[in-house]
């Protein structure tokens, strides 16, 4: 039993990735497929597909350079179930001066922290991606 499944996701992709994985599993929700989507949309992974049997399982491909590089070089969890983390909107932070990517949980959904920006919504900094 976990207590924080989204931690678990963070920690298979990062283990996926030192192990030079093609892919990844792990037990599906609706807010890990979101937070999938979202780095698939950035460009840190390649797919991520919710299977249709029980369980249900969330398949995240990997992503490599040309030469076996992880397009993911540090993934951190901010926001813990022991420790939640909310920030307004100009408190969003910039992942490596912009170049990486905050996940941020907001009142509209799941979404990077450049479109919370955006969209001038706060929430809770899931993790960080660079």
């Amino acid at each position: 039993m976990s207590f924080d499944p989204i931690s678990d996701m963070l920690s298979s992709i990062r283990n996926g990735q030192k192990a030079r994985l093609f892919s990844v599993k792990t037990p599906a929700s609706g807010t890990k497929a979101e937070i999938a989507r979202v780095m698939k949309a950035a460009g840190y992974i390649t797919d991520a597909v919710v299977t249709s049997g029980f369980p249900k399982e969330l398949i995240i491909t990997l992503k490599y350079s040309d030469k076996a590089v992880p397009a993911i070089t540090e993934l951190k969890r901010i926001s813990k179930p022991g420790l939640r983390k909310y920030v307004s909107v100009n408190e969003i932070p910039a992942v490596l001066d912009g170049m990486g990517l905050a996940i941020v949980s907001t009142s509209k959904g799941v979404m990077s922290g450049a479109e919370a920006k955006k969209a001038r919504l706060g929430g809770e900094i899931i993790c960080t991606v660079a």
